[in-house]
């Protein structure tokens, strides 16, 4: 007869995978999955109070408090009408690159998403604002929607990041360290697609157009229209670095910053606010949701042993750090492709991190890798909601997009491994600012 332990670990491998399977939500996927696991390790009745506790205990903290904040920030610069000024300061920027309108929506997108916080919107607000002036310049619908959709993930690296913020509390790593740490490898990622573009544009001799010249005058005047926008990642991460708040703390102040910038650029009116509470209420509570349930999915996992007896088998099976790496990441890349970061990092993190210590890995450095590596996983199919954006937005369906994305997803894939094998792509920032 089994032991309630192995009972218990096959009760959430199988609940999992056909969850997934049958395409059910996440969230209700793993909260069902543990409590039934938990229920051959603790009894009926004490299954459902200690998971309704760790459930609890999971969101009672004070530094998840960033988490709405932030995304009640992003929400705001996503309808304040801040995405036009980022463009126009991209423009500036990239103005004489071949394909420079392809190389200003990659550029944007990291600025957007930088400031914002969220791929989700980057993808949104850059592309309502790029895809069809593209078009018009002669890109391919496809390769336009496949440069915005590529680009996109790069701000969900550069700070501020929530995905971050979920990584420190299941860690216990220093958010100023992870936020500093991101930078290098997500200007890394936008980069690597420009690069992609730039290839593209050489292929293609005189049939894209460039985008229109601007003087030194005007271009100084767009940037300096961008200024306030940018300022708020000065704020937000210099604060933190600086010891003067936390990340909640900043994360408040990033709200206010943005009320009043809409409120300058009269861009949001007080009858729109209560819409967007409410559409950052929804998008807090399926994220607050996830954080619940995987905090009592890892507890049903730690009380099985399950943690250690990966451990175990993966240092049985090797004891070359760099074969346990190629391991994860490529374990991480499929997971990320069914998952999104949230859950994935709640999940493998506590199961895959006192593994890399073995081998001398930096948490730090792990934590870049692993967000890195599952932000690829937003513009895969079949769950990549940043690809459904995208696509949605240009008008097409997701086949025609990803002919024209792998060579996107090729050249990241690549910058992923170099992050991963140079550590101090991610760890140089963070140390040189004396922050680990």
């Amino acid at each position: 007869m089994m032991d309630p332990a192995t009972i218990a670990g096959l009760i959430l491998l199988f609940g999992i995978i056909i969850g997934i399977v049958f395409s059910l939500p996440i969230a209700i996927v793993i909260g069902t999955a543990s409590f039934l696991a938990a229920i051959p390790l603790l009894g009926m009745e004490q299954a459902v109070l200690v998971t309704a506790q760790r459930m609890f205990t999971g969101i009672n903290s004070f530094p998840l408090l960033a988490i709405p904040l932030f995304v009640l920030a992003g929400v705001i610069m996503n309808n304040g009408g801040i995405a036009g000024r980022l463009v126009d300061a991209a423009k500036v920027l990239t103005g004489r690159m071949p394909a420079s309108l392809a190389q200003t929506n990659i550029v944007a997108n990291a600025m957007f998403g930088a400031v914002s916080g969220a791929a989700v919107a980057a993808a949104a607000a850059v592309g309502n604002v790029m895809n069809e002036r593209m078009v018009k310049e002669g890109y391919d619908r496809r390769f336009a929607a496949a440069v915005n959709v590529a680009s996109a993930p790069s701000g969900m690296l550069i700070p501020p990041s929530n995905t971050f913020i979920v990584y420190s509390l299941v860690s216990s790593t220093s958010i100023a360290a992870l936020f500093m740490a991101g930078a290098i490898p997500g200007i890394m990622w936008a980069l690597a697609c420009m690069v992609v573009v730039y290839l593209y544009a050489r292929k293609q001799p005189g049939k894209l157009k460039s985008a229109d010249r601007i003087t030194a005058k005007q271009g100084l005047l767009v940037i300096w229209r961008a200024v306030p926008s940018l300022l708020m990642i000065i704020i937000v991460v210099g604060g933190i670095l600086g010891g003067y708040f936390t990340a909640t703390e900043s994360a408040s102040i990033a709200v206010v910053y943005c009320l009043v910038l809409s409120a300058v650029y009269r861009s949001i009116k007080v009858r729109e606010l209560p819409s967007i509470l409410v559409d950052a209420g929804r998008t807090t509570a399926i994220v607050m949701l996830l954080v619940a349930v995987s905090t009592a999915l890892s507890f049903v996992m730690s009380f099985a042993r399950i943690p250690d007896l990966i451990s175990d088998a993966v240092l049985g099976f090797t004891d070359s750090g760099t074969v346990v790496l190629l391991i994860m990441m490529v374990i991480l890349l499929i997971v990320g492709t069914f998952m999104d970061p949230t859950p994935a990092i709640l999940i493998f993190v506590p199961i895959f991190l006192p593994i890399v210590t073995e081998f001398g890995i930096d948490p730090v450095h792990f934590g870049a890798m692993v967000v890195m590596n599952l932000s690829v996983g937003v513009i895969t199919p079949p769950v990549g909601n940043v690809l459904f954006v995208g696509a949605r937005i240009a008008r097409l369906r997701i086949e025609p997009v990803i002919t024209k994305l792998w060579p996107f997803l090729v050249a990241i894939i690549l910058t992923l491994f170099l992050v991963v094998f140079i550590p101090q792509l991610s760890l140089w920032l963070p140390t040189t600012m004396g922050l680990m």
